[in-house]
């Protein structure tokens, strides 16, 4: 990690010879290397790597991105694919050595095509995320992911990280929305797999290698992705619930009660209320008294006359009777809705306003999960004087980001120093309730020592084993999710949760 601002330098020998054989090849305007039109592609979307590089590489086409990796496999460039920069693990900016290529893919933005009939959609990998939804909902589809980030990132970044958002619950990760992919290997072979077949038993899930390798085996260019009926139907409610313990057992009777209709299940602690509400205008607490926890639930149909607001009404009604639910606000129209979700959607940026945070993507089985947070509050209460817990998140799949924030009045240096006691304690107790240390976010630059230390020897190797065949020079995104050469998996005394 640097904390030096990004820079860049004019390449030299045999730098300058495969920038100018890339210009050559794809075009003057395809190749940045000025220091003012590369500087974006050097930070990332945390401000936790400021790296260099040789070039910046805009390909158009599939064909592009072929002449792009083969010419830089002959020379052992490093290459590190770039969309919409909204990793938070540094998945997308280059070292600090200025010897890598970033290869932007921010062009190829076309829907190839769409098919209503079939429910499929072929879109490039710099398609926007918010484009692909509109794409889908013109023509009467739906296209389920759903992230905060949707206005700026892109298809193939969204595909490279596997990402979730606040319908896994129902619709999965992306890795579920996938039929085929189209991909360029290291080599500059191009895997043409963009079939839409549903059904389809010919040896080995190729197209699964690549989703969720971040840019390591080779380079998304293109996908056929799964879509579903427009949703015609929505009941959305904002609940005061007892604890964590009742927001498990909520879901799981709306989920009896509603079986398929419940697509996400969000929960929120005080402390989120209130930092959105103070940094975030037009948001506004949803009830009138304050109470520690709440859930957002939402029950969605392709069915127009499907009553899940009955349905909702009726979980919260049981609810409050035994207890588990305080208070609720059940949303009256789409502007009270979208209300409900700019609360929620606002908390990264609440916190980033407030002040220094610490940010932890986990995730545990849904039913240990109040068990979890108790354990891991109580720990954060006697370790971390000068912070407050900010966890929430998609408690619907077990996903939180369990976060903590500058206390007021607190040091943030001191705060910041720490950040791997911290990880440490927290990413050992996931770990010892059979959950995740990355349950969305990837695992980028900031994670590699984790997947090390958490992954089994026998999954280690296998990655490693499958990276050497596919980019044996080493060139694709070069120190992200593993190390070419992993150094002893150390079992030394941490700090743990206790």
């Amino acid at each position: 990690m640097s904390a030096s601002p990004p820079c860049a330098r004019r390449p030299d020998g045999p730098l300058r010879s495969i920038v100018d054989q890339i210009r050559e090849r794809l075009g003057e305007h395809a190749v940045l290397t000025a220091p003012a039109d590369i500087a974006p592609y050097l930070t990332d979307h945390r401000g936790l790597y400021h790296g260099r590089a040789c070039a910046v590489v805009l390909p158009r086409t599939v064909e592009q991105v072929s002449q792009a990796l083969s010419l830089c496999n002959e020379r052992r460039i490093g290459v590190v694919p770039h969309g919409g920069n909204t990793s938070y693990c540094g998945g997308a900016t280059p070292d600090e050595s200025g010897r890598q290529i970033v290869l932007a893919l921010a062009r190829l933005d076309r829907i190839r095509s769409l098919d209503a009939a079939g429910f499929t959609l072929v879109a490039e990998a710099g398609c926007i995320l918010r484009n692909v939804q509109s794409a889908a909902d013109e023509c009467g589809r739906l296209f389920p992911l759903s992230l905060g980030s949707e206005g700026s990132c892109q298809i193939g970044g969204n595909l490279a990280t596997n990402a979730g958002g606040t319908q896994v619950l129902r619709y999965g990760m992306i890795r579920d929305l996938v039929l085929g992919l189209e991909v360029v290997l290291a080599d500059g072979r191009v895997l043409p797999s963009l079939s839409a077949l549903r059904k389809d038993n010919t040896g080995y899930d190729v197209k699964s290698l690549f989703l969720g390798s971040e840019g390591t085996l080779g380079v998304i260019t293109a996908a056929s992705l799964k879509l579903y009926p427009k949703v015609r139907r929505l009941a959305t409610a904002f609940a005061a619930v007892r604890d964590v313990q009742a927001a498990v057992e909520l879901l799981a009777d709306l989920r009896e009660r509603g079986a398929d209709s419940v697509s996400s299940f969000e929960l929120l602690p005080r402390i989120a209320v209130d930092l959105t509400t103070r940094h975030i205008p037009g948001v506004v607490d949803p009830l009138g008294a304050r109470h520690a926890w709440y859930v957002l639930c939402e029950l969605a149909s392709s069915r127009a006359d499907e009553p899940l607001s009955e349905t909702l009404e009726s979980a919260l009604a049981a609810a409050l009777e035994s207890g588990g639910v305080l208070d609720a606000a059940l949303a009256q129209s789409e502007r009270e809705r979208e209300a409900f979700w700019r609360m929620r959607e606002s908390v990264p940026e609440a916190q980033r306003r407030d002040g220094a945070s610490l940010k932890h993507d986990i995730s545990v089985p849904v039913g240990r999960l109040p068990e979890f947070v108790r354990q891991a509050s109580e720990w954060v209460g006697q370790h971390v004087p000068d912070g407050r817990l900010v966890a929430y998140g998609h408690v619907g799949d077990g996903n939180l980001h369990f976060n903590l924030n500058q206390a007021p009045g607190a040091d943030a240096a001191t705060f910041l120093s720490r950040s791997d006691m911290v990880m440490r304690a927290i990413h050992d107790l996931v770990h010892d309730f059979g959950g995740s240390f990355s349950a969305e976010h990837g695992i980028g630059r900031l994670k590699v020592a984790e997947l090390e230390r958490y992954g089994s020897a026998v999954e280690l190797d296998l990655m490693r084993a499958i990276k050497q065949a596919l980019d044996p020079n080493g060139i694709l995104n070069p120190g992200k999710v593993l190390r070419v050469q992993s150094p002893a998996r150390a079992d030394a005394a941490r700090p743990r949760v206790r």
